[in-house]
């Protein structure tokens, strides 16, 4: 259990430290921003807090003084927390009111600090078990235990009543990701807070709960892992939109693949260059891509024949829309085959295209070409 707890604290740490250096990288082109630096005070209150996390963990004494390591950790964990807040306040506004309520917040988080320190070298913290940490029935040092545990649980509600207006109230998008994902952040922390509590409370009664112990130790990890990117969302949230949108850009060029290669070589002229594998400008590749089918497919129309159906998918239950795509796909295919043999149906497709689909939408086109693609597709492999 202790090895668990302590990949816990390491993961935590090593992810704190990765969203620090990443910061860190920008600090030529940001430092003069007061949000950046207190967001890098928040990294390095993070850092410090795991790092003194897996130190006790270790129990080995720091500095020669026992249980010094948890001290420092819910110390500057009380700190982290109220920065945490601060860098919030600083994303929603920079008004008075916001620098106000900043000022508050240090203030409380001071006086939790010395609170804390006061419980722990009341409670005799350096000469107990590092064991009694994880919950006892002493009074000071349980008062201690929980009243940690509330300075972690109060910013972590109101963390998460601030994150859904101010996420409304910004315009921009890479700011907005970071607030939804700070907003879960706080839920998945908070479960930890009630872990936590739950742990403490058990042992001070002299229940033992098992394994479940653990489970403190994995929303902290999973939430503070969760928090390192909320905190460096704005850097890499804009290039990481951009590279699904290219990877969805290309899986969609790639779908309509084999049904544009049959069309192209029944209709070379369809394309207006000579193909080739290359993947740049995949935006304008995949709009030709786009309007070469459509070329190709209505160079076919003398070739359609409308009474063939496609059926459906066998593998599973399908909508009216799939069963049509199925029924053009299957279209197509008879229809490359008759031009190959000159063969015109009796009941061809000769005028018209597309039935009922709107060509000046983009995105609806792709979507229902993709459809017929992936339909002629499973026809091509059946056959």
């Amino acid at each position: 259990m202790n090895t668990t707890r302590t990949l816990c604290f390491v993961i935590a740490a090593l992810s704190s430290y990765a969203a620090l250096v990443y910061r860190l990288c920008q600090a030529r082109r940001s430092w003069k921003d007061g949000a950046y630096r207190t967001l890098i005070a928040t990294l390095l209150l993070q850092c410090l807090t795991f790092t003194m996390g897996a130190l006790a963990m270790g129990g080995a004494p720091l500095l020669g003084v026992a249980n010094l390591a948890v001290l420092l950790m819910h110390l500057s964990a009380v700190a982290f927390c109220v920065s945490a807040q601060i860098i919030l306040l600083r994303w929603a506004a920079a008004d008075e009111g916001a620098v106000r309520r900043a000022r508050y917040w240090v203030i409380t988080g001071i006086a939790l600090d010395v609170l804390l320190t006061a419980l722990f070298f009341l409670a005799d913290g350096t000469d107990r078990p590092a064991s009694d940490f994880d919950g006892t029935s002493e009074p000071l040092l349980l008062t201690y235990l929980l009243a940690f545990i509330v300075s972690q649980a109060i910013p972590c509600v109101t963390i998460y009543l601030q994150c859904g207006p101010y996420a409304r109230m910004t315009g921009n998008a890479s700011l907005r990701q970071a607030l939804r994902l700070l907003s879960v952040t706080a839920v998945v922390l908070f479960l930890y807070c009630l872990a936590r509590t739950v742990n403490i409370l058990t042992a001070a009664a002299g229940v033992d709960i098992g394994a479940w112990k653990v489970a403190a130790s994995v929303f902290s990890a999973a939430g503070i892992v969760m928090l390192s990117l909320s905190l460096t969302n704005s850097s890499w949230g804009p290039a990481a939109t951009r590279l699904l949108e290219w990877a969805r850009t290309y899986r969609s060029y790639r779908a309509l693949y084999p049904l544009w290669r049959d069309l192209y070589e029944s209709s070379p002229d369809i394309a207006l260059e000579p193909p080739g594998a290359s993947v740049s400008d995949l935006d304008y590749r995949l709009h030709r891509r786009v309007v070469e089918i459509r070329d190709g497919w209505r160079d076919l129309r003398p070739y359609i024949d409308r009474t063939v159906d496609g059926g459906r998918d066998p593998a599973k239950e399908v909508s009216a829309e799939s069963r049509q795509a199925f029924t053009e796909a299957a279209q197509i295919k008879r229809a490359l085959q008759a031009k190959l043999t000159h063969t015109v149906p009796r009941n061809n497709k000769d005028a018209g295209d597309f039935d009922d689909r709107d060509t000046n939408n983009f995105a609806a086109e792709l979507a229902w070409l993709t459809q017929v693609a992936a339909a002629y597709s499973k026809l091509d492999k059946a056959s």
